[in-house]
Formats: C-alpha cells, structure tokens, sequence
C-alpha cells in the first residue's frame, strides 16, 4: 500500500464528508477520490477494502474530535466546581457541533457498524476506550461527582449534539446550546 500521510488523510476526510453527506451507502472508493480530487483508483491503493476504509474513517473522526492542548489545559486551571464542569462541557459540544460532517459521519458509522460485526467492534473498543479515559480524567482533575456523572454528561451531551445537528428547532425554543449545556450540567446530581 502507498504510504503518503498527507494524502491518506485528505481521503479519510473526504470519507468523513462522503458519509455525513451521503451515508455509508454512498461511500464508495470512487465518491472518496472524487471529493479528495485525486485520480480514479488512488483511495484502492490506500486501503485494502471497503471494511478497511470504514475502519480507518472511524479512528479519522476520532482524531478530529479531540481537543487541542489549550482545552486540555484550561481544564486544569481554576477551581474544580459545577462552574468548571458547564464550562468544560460547553467547550465539549462547541468542539463536537463546530464540525458537523465529523459528528454526523460518525453516527453514520455506528449506524453501519449495526451491520458489520467488525466494524462494530472496533468502534466499540474505541468509544469505551475513549469513556474510560474520561472517567480517569474527571477523577484526576478533581472534577466534581464520579462515575455517574461522567456517564450521565456523556450520554446527555452526545444526544444534545445529535439533535442540534440533525433537528435543530426540536430543542431551539427551549435556549442556544451553551443555555442547554449549563441546564444539562446544573441537573445532575454530583453527589455530597
């Protein structure tokens, strides 16, 4: 297979925008050279099938979500109170909601991975592995609640994120996503 990074991603991202676009029913080499704007046969020469290219576009997606050093950071600066947590959690579904085709490619490949046993194991690893390094990462930054809270904000923002994308007027009488955030943060129970 060639081995050139920069051009491996741009088809990974032309992946990503063929999915949120198309769905995975469109995702074909040919849609993926085409969007990237490389020769017909240039995404064969990079991965070794259409499971390989879901796979890869999968671990592409997650390398676009995380956050940069600087949201990293301000994590660990200031006090670790219900204050810090709306804050974190709107920089969170700023990050995730700020580029759609990301967000909507992934739901897109857990919609396939429904599908594709191998598929489904993959990003299963992935996503527990990503849920695991959240609740050791709430726990050594000190950050208010426990386990619970980490599962609750995960499942309450990841649908939050959804339905702004993919419904934006069910939740727009109700306030901006920043407003739902700080709802969403403020009505869990962090514990004594």
């Amino acid at each position: 297979m060639v081995r050139n990074p920069e051009r491996r991603a741009a088809l990974l991202d032309a992946a990503i925008e063929t999915l949120a676009e198309e769905g995975a029913r469109g995702l074909t080499f040919r849609a993926v050279d085409t969007r990237a704007g490389v020769p017909v046969g240039t995404a064969s020469n990079y991965f070794a099938g259409r499971e390989d290219l879901l796979a890869q576009t999968s671990v592409r997606t997650y390398e676009r979500f995380m956050p940069g050093q600087a949201e990293w950071d301000n994590v660990l600066t200031g006090p670790r109170d219900r204050a810090k947590l709306a804050e974190v959690m709107r920089a969170t579904v700023t990050r995730l909601a700020a580029d759609p085709s990301v967000y909507l490619a992934s739901l897109e490949l857990q919609l396939e991975a429904t599908r594709r046993p191998e598929l489904r194991a993959d990003i299963t690893a992935r996503v527990r592995a990503d849920l695991e390094a959240n609740f050791a990462f709430h726990e050594q930054a000190g950050m208010p609640g426990g386990r619970d809270t980490v599962i609750v904000l995960y499942l309450a923002m990841n649908w939050l994120v959804t339905e702004y994308l993919t419904l934006p007027g069910v939740l727009a009488p109700e306030g901006s996503l920043d407003e739902l955030v700080t709802r969403v943060v403020e009505s869990v129970d962090l514990g004594a």
